[in-house]
């Protein structure tokens, strides 16, 4: 027992240290926090009392994650919700349009950053899934402004993801 104990602590070390020297890139991705709905046709509304709470949240849920990047869309309600990580990170909001082609090539043009994006119930599992290289995320539900999507890629290995929900 004691041996085998000793033999996984010795894979975890090596683990550990490999996995420290590689080139690993960190992307979380979230939809924005919840929005002003007042029936009016605005097309970029801001955050609403409650989207704002949330914003504030997920800069105390990822507060201790130093962040490279950040990226948003360029609407009110993505900039709003991206601004509480920027202040803490003392990182300018960098606004993008979600396409395919700007998805292409995203993990190796950004490897070995930590990378904070902001997006939409369409475009963030889009991305998501082009990171991954594969059809896996459905769109999100209006309702839900708590998914927060992890992509993890070292190396030449293939990239890992993980969703949370958080409330």
């Amino acid at each position: 027992m004691i041996k085998s104990n000793l033999y996984i602590l010795l894979v975890l070390i090596s683990f550990l240290s490999f996995s420290q020297n590689e080139n690993c890139t960190s992307i979380y991705l979230i939809r924005h926090a919840e929005k002003v709905r007042d029936g009016s046709k605005n097309s970029n509304p801001h955050l609403n009392a409650k989207g704002l709470l949330r914003a504030d949240k997920w800069k105390d849920i990822l507060g201790n994650i130093k962040f490279d990047k950040i990226l948003s869309t360029n609407l009110f309600r993505t900039l709003e919700t991206a601004l509480p990580i920027s202040k803490t990170n003392n990182l300018e909001i960098l606004k993008y349009k979600p396409s395919l082609k700007f998805y292409k090539n995203f993990l190796e043009q950004n490897a070995g950053k930590t990378i904070f994006i902001v997006g939409h119930s369409n475009t963030i599992p889009s991305f998501v899934n082009s990171l991954i290289n594969e059809n896996f995320y459905k769109n999100i539900k209006d309702n839900n402004n708590g998914n927060l999507y992890h992509v993890y890629k070292c190396g030449n290995n293939n990239p890992t993801h993980v969703l949370y929900y958080i409330n």
